[in-house]
């Protein structure tokens, strides 16, 4: 891991476009109170197969002009053409958007194998970079504990690859709770002479519920002693918030010392869960 080591940290946060008036209002709150904290920028999601296409483009306005924070849309190339990709991506050039978290995505329900004109994350970044030159930081996605649908751990490494020499600028992985799978990860992209911050992503821990099917539809290992802690106290919500709050910081003071490059916490819109190990972490200080 010596080569994440040389990177100065860097921290930040993801929302996901809200649906309602009422979910509008509480970003606003949430993304001033998380913006307090100076972050490097936020990131707002893009639904399966572009179903928030219209939402994401306009949370990304609305957070970066509450805030004053850099705000990056996620962008997926799963069906869509590459003449709406080009429209939205100069969308976000002409209006001040510098960073994009570039993501293959996945098919909404009942689109069959209907899967756009570009196939892969990497053709996306290659796309991207085609019509913008270097004017965006790109983020691709990165599966320590491989992506659900690789074949194997190879080809998902060899996947990734592709992504940074179509032209990442950085990865944000997704989110895990075992130290070791990180650091074998990046000590596999070293020898395959991958070298871009692998930024951890960050999933606080308050919901038995919501964690598992989130970690069951990602592929993210949930270690049996979390789980049988969270399982045995599947009600008592302040308890998974303290256990979580505690697990979670260990958890990244641990990254911290092996020299990750910083966090990108996933936020589910809600402020305190992040704000609290943030605040353990003094991450305003680094």
């Amino acid at each position: 891991m010596e080569s994440q080591k040389k990177y100065t940290p860097r921290f930040s946060f993801e929302f996901f476009p809200p649906k309602t008036d009422v979910g509008i209002n509480k970003l606003k709150q949430v993304s001033e109170t998380l913006g307090q904290q100076n972050p490097a920028f936020f990131s707002v999601t893009y639904g399966a197969g572009g179903s928030t296409r219209d939402r994401t483009f306009e949370t990304v306005a609305s957070v970066k002009e509450i805030t004053g924070i850099a705000t990056a849309p996620h962008l997926s190339c799963v069906g869509d053409t590459r003449e709406q990709l080009r429209e939205l991506i100069h969308q976000y050039k002409d209006n001040g958007i510098n960073r994009i978290v570039t993501l293959r995505g996945d098919l909404p329900s009942g689109m069959g194998a209907s899967l756009g004109e570009l196939k892969y994350a990497s053709d996306l970044v290659a796309f991207i970079r085609e019509e913008t030159g270097d004017h965006f930081h790109l983020e691709v996605a990165a599966y320590p504990e491989m992506h659900p649908q690789a074949t194997s751990m190879d080809a998902d490494l060899k996947a990734f690859k592709a992504k940074v020499d179509a032209g990442a600028s950085s990865a944000i992985t997704q989110y895990f709770y075992n130290v070791d799978a990180y650091k074998f990860f990046v000590d596999s992209c070293e020898k395959m002479g991958i070298d871009i911050p692998i930024v951890v992503g960050i999933m606080p821990i308050t919901n038995h519920d919501k964690l598992m099917r989130f970690s069951n539809m990602c592929g993210a290992e949930v270690p049996r002693w979390i789980r049988t802690r969270i399982e045995s106290h599947a009600t008592d919500l302040d308890y998974i918030t303290k256990f979580g709050e505690e697990v979670v910081t260990n958890l990244c003071e641990q990254l911290l010392e092996l020299g990750a490059p910083g966090f990108h916490f996933y936020t589910l819109n809600q402020a305190e869960p992040s704000l609290s190990i943030w605040k353990n972490l003094n991450l305003s200080d680094i």
